[in-house]
């Protein structure tokens, strides 16, 4: 699967540049700018991000194993108090919190790691000169949309349009 490089010396060129991308069907785009640019991410993102699942997956794995964990130890070690039932929900709350929140956090912290790719060595299309003063925009493909994406690319001003793989 090849991968495109543009690179832009202006935000605007980079927003109409992946306006007429995403127009012409392509999806898998992104980019690299030295600075923060509202136009740029709102061109870019247009769906929220995934590591919400994984909090909603550890918040509720959280509560589950927090409501589960007391009433077993409840049923098993039994203590009878005034007549009261063994497996009273309310003071059991506190912990399923607590658990939610310790979970939700965990499972998010390896959300950012793994949907962020924190853990790659090494990326091919990054150049230094996005860090600087310049724009980059990365676009994967397939091997007949080359043509089409380097003239989209050139139309917008790109000062450099390189295959990288």
């Amino acid at each position: 699967m090849p991968t495109i490089v543009g690179i832009f010396e202006r935000p605007n060129d980079v927003v109409d540049s992946v306006n007429r991308l995403k127009g012409r069907g392509f999806t898998d785009i992104e980019t690299y700018s030295p600075a923060p640019f509202a136009e740029i991410d709102d061109a870019v993102i247009e769906k929220p991000s995934r590591v919400r699942g994984y909090t909603l997956v550890g918040g509720l794995t959280g509560v589950v194993t927090g409501y589960a964990m007391t009433i077993w130890m409840a049923n098993d070690w039994q203590i009878m108090v005034g007549g009261k039932p063994f497996s009273s929900i309310p003071p059991y709350t506190i912990i399923g919190f607590e658990l939610t929140i310790l979970f939700g956090g965990l499972l998010t912290a390896l959300g950012l790691f793994i949907v962020g790719k924190l853990g790659r060595k090494r990326n091919p299309e990054y150049s230094p000169r996005f860090s600087a003063e310049e724009f980059g925009v990365v676009v994967k493909c397939r091997d007949r949309d080359v043509a089409e994406i380097e003239a989209v690319m050139r139309d917008n001003r790109a000062t450099e349009v390189s295959l990288v793989s």
